[in-house]
């Protein structure tokens, strides 16, 4: 699709920072990563919106949210979006379980990729939004509609690899997805891409086994791999009022666990660090 130049509105002059979780399968603790960074972000207080654009709605489900008005579905359908308080720092726009079905019915739309570009463009002040600091998205694991929306408004794209048998296959699918997407989504005349994010890998789920030193080995041949984040059991046992950042931030628990939170502090503060460089 070809875009004309003045449709590019305020969203690339934005303060706000919009990083999409994307990855193509499923299983790769891409919510879960979302959730750390949101909540280790409003821990450095950080204001953060997160967005939920996985028709399972596990971002929405994890705060004990079930809605049945004002989810994300209406950027594509028309009507009102909540942004709902779920915890300091952090709001949420809830996800909708009719999303695929949504994705569905605009295929045949030429404009079908930007409706979220223009959403976040037309109630950017009107909402808020210019007051938060980052725009976290929660992306269905796959490459449609919904996704690309996601990527369209996104300076960065955060895909989590984990130590799999298939990680170098889907950590390549993504690349050449990508690419073909910024070939597709054009400015006129410039003829530059409106698709302006950056691909960064984060390694999850990285231990001292076989298959995450091969996994790390694989992604050393890459220049845009964010520090990884340790395994440990401790994830399993995090809830919305004790998250993992919670963890980290209480001193017995701290105190017990020091080796792990201290390299994950570690690549949390990389990360960040790397993150507020976007432009």
């Amino acid at each position: 699709m070809i875009i004309p130049e003045d449709q590019t509105k305020i969203l690339k002059e934005k303060v706000l920072k919009i990083i999409a979780f994307i990855s193509l399968k499923g299983g790769v603790a891409k919510t879960t990563d979302l959730l750390m960074m949101a909540a280790e972000l409003a821990s450095k207080g950080y204001k953060v919106l997160i967005a939920d654009k996985d028709h399972q709605c596990n971002l929405t489900h994890y705060f004990g949210i079930y809605p049945n008005k004002g989810t994300i579905a209406n950027v594509y359908t028309g009507g009102e979006v909540d942004i709902v308080s779920v915890a300091p720092n952090i709001d949420l726009i809830p996800g909708s379980m009719r999303l695929d079905e949504i994705e569905r019915q605009l295929e045949t739309n030429p404009n079908k990729n930007v409706f979220f570009y223009d959403w976040l463009d037309n109630n950017y002040q009107l909402m808020g939004l210019d007051e938060y600091d980052f725009l976290l998205i929660d992306c269905r694991p796959d490459f449609g509609t919904a996704t690309k929306n996601a990527i369209a408004v996104s300076h960065a794209v955060i895909c989590p690899v984990i130590p799999s048998d298939f990680s170098d296959q889907g950590k390549e699918n993504l690349k050449l997805r990508l690419e073909a997407y910024r070939k597709e989504e054009i400015i006129r005349p410039s003829r530059e891409s409106l698709i302006t994010a950056k691909l960064f890998f984060l390694p999850s789920m990285i231990s001292s086994t076989i298959k995450s030193k091969e996994l790390m080995t694989i992604l050393a041949e890459e220049d845009n791999v964010l520090n990884p984040i340790p395994q440990k059991e401790l994830f399993n046992q995090t809830t919305k009022d004790n998250t993992i950042i919670d963890m980290k931030n209480n001193p017995k628990t701290y105190k017990k666990h020091q080796a792990f939170f201290d390299v994950l502090q570690n690549s949390l503060d990389s990360i960040i660090e790397t993150l507020n460089q976007i432009a």
